[in-house]
């Protein structure tokens, strides 16, 4: 299933005049980072490597500028941001949950194009974000930008600002939903009193423990995530 995507524009490799546009966006951020942040800081990961490590300070730099609101003067890594797309290539990137699993997975298109018009049609998507969300949008960028690992899970876990638990689509997107399922919790009651968080999590924890029945081969993501249930629900 599609959770998020985005259209970046860009000139060609080879043109004289370098430039960068936005077609579609979307990007879910509620509650931010969201599965559309965790998409924009992918391609941060993704793309970062491949610039000059003189020209990283301008990007972090240009970040810092967008959430703080001021204008942006042009051009930015020798790139001119505009409007118009007539005569630009389009590389869309994808952010997908699989249904079998809930797992996520990040779909990038970037061989039309150059790393830097990557990562600034990422940063300059975060101006499209509602307010309330832009700093934790960008903040997850900024990880983006600054990770050195490979492009897998570990990394969508990281931009999304868990610090444990599996990648499951939801709990990005519903994040007080899917903890109340994770504990086994109505769902149509409305959040639980800390004490019914507090007895459901310890319940769903000797479930989960291999020595009362727990799958082992899970046990370690199932006692991460009913943590993860409990920390979102306490907190909420």
């Amino acid at each position: 299933m599609l959770l998020a995507e985005i259209e970046i524009y860009h000139s060609r490799p080879i043109a004289p005049t370098r430039r960068v546009a936005l077609g579609v966006l979307d990007l879910p951020c509620d509650p931010a980072p969201g599965i559309g942040g965790v998409l924009l800081g992918a391609i941060a990961a993704r793309f970062t490597p491949e610039i000059d490590p003189d020209l990283v300070p301008d990007l972090v730099s240009l970040t810092h500028e967008i959430e703080a609101g001021r204008r942006i003067p042009q051009p930015r890594l020798r790139h001119r941001f505009q409007e118009d797309r007539i005569g630009l290539t389009r590389s869309p990137h994808r952010l997908f949950r699989h249904d079998e699993d809930g797992e996520l997975s990040v779909q990038f298109t970037g061989d039309k194009g150059l790393p830097g018009q990557m990562v600034l049609g990422a940063i300059y998507a975060a101006q499209h974000v509602p307010y309330q969300f832009r700093g934790e949008v960008l903040a997850a960028i900024r990880r983006g930008i600054s990770w050195t690992g490979a492009i897998d899970a570990a990394l969508l876990l990281y931009l999304s600002g868990r610090g444990y638990g599996s990648l499951n689509g939801d709990a990005l997107a519903d994040p007080v939903g899917w903890a109340l399922r994770v504990l086994g919790l109505d769902l149509d009651a409305g959040l639980p009193e800390r004490a019914l968080v507090q007895r459901s999590f310890r319940q769903s924890l000797i479930s989960a423990h291999p020595d009362h029945g727990g799958d082992d081969a899970d046990a370690a993501r199932r006692i991460a995530d009913i943590t993860e249930a409990r920390r979102i629900l306490l907190a909420s």
